[in-house]
């Protein structure tokens, strides 16, 4: 085959010698595949900080297996400490990466992604380029001991702040948790938030090697992957295996099922349909509920379960949890419940809104993995679930039934909006309350500690303004705190609603995504304190129980949204041109109307 570098440096007229020098290209250099290292490594971003020494172990598997390895730097997201929220750059990171692709004579890339928006930034990429990619995930955090109990990230910290405003934590404990979490070393968070979720999901899309998704952030098992993923795009680049091929509807399908097993983060809906919106596929939100219907929570792993992601790598991570999820019992014979594992084929068992399949044939262990092999080989290298003391439970003897994810829509979300049942109390999933509303982030945080606030545990707490557009950006303030008068008595959750997202090592009953935002004139705008809301999540729905005359009325008295903080550059374009979180947040000039679509017109060599 002839490589796309080859226009850049084949020939002997000055142009091609040019190109070969930037790149110090000898004679014996030339029909070499020239494979990209996409390199997210920033002292801003713990999660991504040891990508500064995987970057050289990818670069020497890119050589062993005789390609020519390039690394080039990427704005890199950190969850941590961009405000006001890493996703407001998610869309930009996915330009930055597509274009330099296609500026550049890469044939092939190796993205280098760990934190939270880098993974689907990349994903994004890779199916817009479309070039012979795959990601190397940066892997978790150390999990040290607070108080007798391993750490883990985020949803301990969370539990612990309920505790410090209920006075049942001290200073003395609040700075004692903060030096143990300063001591978890580089990786993303260790329980099943959204970085791990969408290692998961990356895994299952066949975009990372097999049993890449969890690994320790540090040591010799996550070195011979980065070994190794090079070496791979090599190989992909010489079968011209790319993106398009691999990140099928099935595939896509098997990672919406998959998010639900593992009670990942709620963020990757968003991520999900972001993609598939790339790729001119289907991960409408009728889609996923049809597909999460029957699937019961079998990892388990906070904030869901109890367990920490390291051991559930140590106990088969995502070919394990894959075997698990297609009904194979620890004897490898089909298990006798008839759905939860199996992945719906709309051609032969059409669930709600199901549209056709594109390319697939309904059976995920026939899908390729990231090293080319059919998952269905790749699963008798790992564990069968259900052993003793696994995380990684059976279907016909799950952590959690079905379902661990919903969908809901109604009057207050036309577009939808999206819970997570497994993390949320049994009890307020069917639930009427009086709305308190919330119209920022600071309003909602000093009215919350306000004693003289009128809220009891039967109330919903409304979050908006935090939709994509409205700050912009959509950060996690969905997950509102318990009001200070309520934790104090013992109240643990509450029902909360918000245009916004949380964290995926948040809990709760929260109803998260609800579209059209309110900033863009949604429902959720007209919401005024003490307006009933039903939350009915058994039947999918979730209703503002006001008169529609009365919604009208004040419809014509909403004042014009409040000009954005940023009145220029980035933060101007996005919020002129960001889709609602129910189409992935992307940009609306970014999506692939068809899966005709799918693949850019690479103006250097003059084809897709």
């Amino acid at each position: 085959m002839t490589l796309r570098s080859a226009v850049w440096f084949a020939g002997t007229d000055e142009v091609a010698v040019l190109h070969r020098v930037a790149l110090r290209l000898g004679p014996d250099d030339l029909g070499k595949p020239v494979i990209g290292i996409a390199d997210t490594a920033s002292d801003l971003n713990p999660c991504n900080a040891g990508f500064t020494a995987l970057a050289e172990q990818v670069a020497e598997g890119v050589r062993a297996a005789g390609g020519i390895p390039v690394r080039f730097p990427v704005m890199s997201l950190g969850e941590d400490l961009m405000k006001p929220s890493a996703m407001l750059y998610r869309n930009l990171v996915a330009m930055e990466l597509e274009e330099t692709v296609r500026a550049y004579p890469l044939d092939g890339v190796v993205h280098l992604a760990n934190c939270d928006k880098t993974v689907p930034a990349a994903l994004m990429a890779a199916a817009s380029a479309d070039l012979p990619s795959l990601l190397l995930l940066g892997g978790a955090r150390s999990a040290p001991e607070f108080r007798g109990k391993p750490l883990g990230a985020g949803t301990d910290l969370w539990r612990a702040l309920d505790d410090r405003r209920a006075g049942t934590l001290d200073d003395r404990g609040w700075a004692d948790l903060e030096r143990c979490l300063s001591c978890a070393g580089p990786g993303a968070c260790n329980v099943m938030g959204t970085a791990s979720t969408l290692a998961m999901l990356t895994e299952a899309l066949g975009m990372a090697l097999p049993g890449t998704a969890l690994l320790d952030a540090v040591g010799p098992r996550i070195e011979q992957a980065a070994r190794d993923t090079g070496a791979r795009v090599v190989a992909m680049v010489a079968a011209d295996r790319r993106p398009s091929t691999v990140m099928t509807q099935t595939a896509l399908d098997t990672a919406i099922q998959v998010l639900a097993a593992i009670g990942g983060s709620t963020n990757a809906v968003i991520h999900l349909a972001a993609v598939a919106g790339r790729l001119g596929l289907d991960a409408s939100l009728s889609r996923m509920d049809a597909l999460w219907r029957e699937v019961p929570l079998l990892a388990d792993v906070e904030p869901c379960g109890s367990g920490l992601v390291h051991q559930l790598r140590r106990d088969g991570g995502l070919p394990t949890l894959l075997a698990a999820l297609c009904g194979t019992d620890p004897l490898g014979a089909p298990d006798p419940a008839p759905g939860p594992g199996r992945v719906v084929d709309p051609e032969r068992d059409p669930g709600p809104d199901h549209g056709p399949r594109s390319g697939s044939d309904g059976d995920p262990l026939a899908q390729s993995c990231g090293d080319g092999r059919p998952w269905r080989e790749v699963l008798d290298d790992y564990p069968a679930p259900g052993a003793p003391g696994s995380l990684i439970r059976t279907r016909s003897a799950p952590v959690l039934p079905a379902p661990t994810l919903a969908a809901v829509d109604g009057t207050l979300a036309p577009s939808g909006a999206v819970i997570k049942v497994a993390a949320a109390t049994p009890d307020l999933l069917s639930h009427t309350g009086r709305a308190v509303v919330f119209d920022s982030y600071d309003h909602m945080r000093t009215r919350l500690d306000d004693p003289d606030l009128d809220v009891s545990e039967d109330d919903v707490l409304v979050v908006r303004g935090c939709g994509p557009v409205g700050v912009p950006g959509m950060p996690e303030w969905g997950m509102a705190p318990i009001p200070q008068r309520l934790v104090e008595r013992g109240v643990r959750d509450l029902v909360r609603i918000s245009d916004g997202r949380m964290s995926g090592t948040s809990f709760g009953t929260v109803v998260l995504h609800v579209a059209p935002e309110a900033a863009v004139g949604g429902p959720l705008a007209l919401v005024r304190d003490g307006d009933p809301i039903r939350l009915d999540v058994p039947n999918r729905r979730l209703d503002l129980d006001v008169d529609p005359a009365e919604l009208d009325r004040r419809r014509g008295t909403l004042a014009p949204p409040a000009s954005a903080v940023h009145l220029r550059g980035w933060p101007r374009l996005y919020a002129d041109h960001v889709l609602q979180a129910d189409q992935g947040a992307d940009l609306d000039f970014l999506i692939a109307p068809t899966p005709a679509h799918r693949r850019f017109v690479d103006p250097v060599v003059g084809r897709s």
